[in-house]
């Protein structure tokens, strides 16, 4: 059995309401709200009738609207870093809000997170839904081109969280929305994830500089701390690696296929979780929570350095700005289209 239930998360300090959505199928509940498009938890099964929440997130509204740590969000309109807070399109430069030093990051001061999106909740072969539709106007943040999105948020009983982002412009313009989901499968504020198992499907990553912008270059992961082709835990190298907060280059077929292809696997052992994660973005960037110190959270926690990590399927970093890297680009008649899932087990 599937359904929608609506509650009031709170009014935003210019006087919209928000709302959350509590969406059932099975033994799962998620919940989303249209501040962001944002996902706020996941609820699972956990011993004799209980349960517990494998999303970190804010105590309320107030404190998702002043938080910079992105939880559960729909970024936008580009998500990452893009170098200097410009690019250039089509022979023309576009200047950017610089929220991240001179860089621009996830979408600028205010971003897709910040927004109150329309929704529509609805039963889908099984599955319990909810759609999120946002409006960002020619120069919003100074990109170019009106812009419409939809993320589509799915829940199946089997444990599956189904992400489907959809875009159109009537100029040509540049996009890449990710989900800003922080994960810890032991649960919100239990202890942090360096004891979890990583596995991701890639052979390169984008090394990055002193300001996190891709150097240009992908390496191959062989023999380095980021090398992640069979299990590990995410603690071992991390010292090594400075605290991840890297894009990986997918691995896919020689062919191309555009088909979601499995990228990434989480576990815990300690309790026999594991969630999957599916994509069909050309990227999947690893942050682990390198800023997540004294951070206020749900339940009355207070969230430590790595309390829980981020796998965002992207579009590269600064694409933008790197011709080299596959495309950002959306121009008008040209719909915009990506699938991401999230599939746990226990």
């Amino acid at each position: 059995m599937v359904s929608c239930e609506r509650k009031i998360l709170g009014i935003t300090r210019d006087g919209r309401e928000a709302s959350a959505f509590h969406l059932h199928a099975g033994d799962f509940e998620a919940v989303f709200s249209d501040f962001g498009a944002r996902w706020i938890s996941l609820f699972v099964p956990a011993g004799k009738d209980g349960r517990d929440d494998l999303l970190l997130g804010c105590p309320d509204l107030a404190a998702y609207e002043v938080s910079d740590a992105y939880f559960g969000a729909t970024v936008g309109r580009y998500a990452n870093r893009i170098a200097g807070a410009s690019f250039r399109l089509d022979g023309r430069e576009y200047r950017l809000a610089a929220n991240n030093g001179p860089n621009h990051l996830h979408g600028g001061l205010v971003g897709f997170d910040r927004r109150i999106w329309k929704a529509s909740a609805f039963e889908d072969s099984g599955s319990a839904c909810i759609r999120f539709e946002l409006e960002s106007p020619d120069g919003d943040e100074g990109y170019p081109g009106a812009l419409k999105v939809n993320t589509t948020f799915r829940l199946s009983p089997e444990g599956t969280v189904g992400i489907l982002y959809e875009a159109s412009t009537d100029a040509p313009t540049v996009i890449g929305l990710t989900q800003h989901a922080y994960f810890n499968l032991a649960g919100n504020g239990r202890g942090d994830v360096l004891d979890h198992e990583l596995r991701i499907r890639a052979s390169r990553y984008l090394p990055v500089d002193g300001d996190l912008i891709p150097t240009g270059a992908m390496a191959a992961v062989e023999g380095s701390s980021f090398d992640f082709r069979s299990f590990k835990s995410v603690g071992r190298d991390i010292r090594d690696a400075g605290g991840y907060d890297h894009c990986f280059v997918i691995d896919r077929d020689a062919k191309g296929s555009r088909d979601a292809v499995e990228c990434a696997e989480l576990r815990h052992p300690a309790t026999g979780r594991s969630m999957k994660v599916f994509t069909t973005m050309p990227g999947i960037q690893l942050y682990t929570g390198n800023f997540l110190e004294g951070a206020k959270g749900k339940e009355g926690r207070t969230y430590r350095k790595h309390s829980g990590l981020c796998l965002e399927t992207e579009c590269f970093p600064d694409t933008p700005n790197r011709p080299d890297f596959p495309t950002c680009v959306l121009r008008p008649g040209e719909p915009w289209r990506e699938e991401t899932r999230y599939s746990f087990s226990f």
